[in-house]
């Protein structure tokens, strides 16, 4: 009978260990396939026509935005005014910087469904009211405003909306590649917030920074950091662009972990097979599209 239960045992052994592998090949697959996708969406769209970026990101940014509000249970209500106020921004910086005169009116449009949105909570007031204004707030401030100004950034210079997104995606692999590696040194690596994030560590950061800035100095090379007028040193430009890319993408994939743990959730939506949610794909951008705006192309206009 001994025997027969260790044969039984190691045939089961065997059984999981061949689904695991399976099932990691299957994960892989997919979130290869849907990664290619998206990334030839992204691309595509920037490249090929603005008014094709316009329709696709404001798509996305009402789905960012829907996500945002179902994960923070809000009412359907609450999430339709939420998501007709992201668009109207979305449309008004878009048709303000291709210079349509009748451009304000969508400007107007989104104060009133801002105002209608705060009133509802008043016609019907309870105890709810200071949080669901605070969603709201949040979803136009973290969400809405930043894929609005992704399209200020595309009319500016195309290349260099396409490089602030090649850029994430390289301080993303740095982080994962020297994170992983130094991960299995003896000691470890440096955790950075392993209350938030356990697989983030200041080694990963300092991966993400070396990559992003290889990036930035090929980008340099070609041109599309050409629009960077930030000092007088066009290198300075890009290294500086790396930079900043890389902490605030590192930034805004923490603040997303945050509000995700204080969720109680995994993944934002199930948007994209094998990566999350639309959150889950650009929280990294949502943060350096406003630095890297402002700081980058706003302010040195100011001067």
């Amino acid at each position: 009978c001994l025997q027969n239960y260790k044969i039984i045992l190691t045939f089961a052994n065997y059984l999981e260990n061949n689904y695991q592998k399976q099932y990691f090949m299957k994960e892989l697959l997919t979130r290869t396939l849907f990664g290619a996708i998206y990334a030839g969406v992204v691309i595509g769209s920037i490249l090929v026509d603005a008014c094709l970026f316009g329709i696709v990101f404001m798509v996305v940014t009402a789905l960012a935005v829907k996500e945002y509000h179902k994960l923070v249970q809000s009412s359907v209500k609450q999430t339709a005014y939420a998501m007709a106020a992201s668009v109207l921004l979305f449309a008004f910086v878009f048709f303000s910087y291709n210079g349509v005169s009748w451009s304000y009116p969508l400007l107007f449009g989104y104060v009133v469904v801002m105002i209608l949105s705060m009133l509802h909570e008043v016609i019907r007031p309870n105890n709810q009211t200071l949080s669901h204004w605070g969603h709201l707030c949040s979803s136009q401030l973290m969400i809405a405003l930043p894929f609005s100004l992704m399209t200020a950034v595309l009319m500016e210079d195309k290349y260099l909306l396409l490089a602030l997104f090649i850029l994430v995606w390289a301080n993303d692999s740095g982080a994962y590649l020297l994170g992983s590696l130094t991960a299995r040194s003896k000691n470890g690596n440096h955790k950075m917030c392993p209350a938030i994030s356990p697989k983030k560590s200041w080694e990963g950061l300092v991966g993400g920074i070396i990559l992003s800035v290889a990036a930035a100095c090929v980008f340099q090379v070609v041109g599309w950091t050409s629009s960077i007028t930030l000092t007088v040193y066009p290198w300075l430009n890009s290294i500086l662009l790396a930079l900043v890319v890389s902490i605030f993408s590192t930034l805004g994939d923490l603040m997303e972990s945050q509000m995700k743990r204080t969720l109680g959730v995994k993944d934002s939506g199930k948007f994209m097979p094998g990566h999350g949610g639309v959150l889950d794909r650009f929280d990294s951008l949502l943060l350096v599209t406003p630095v890297v705006y402002f700081l980058f192309l706003y302010l040195p206009t100011m001067f």
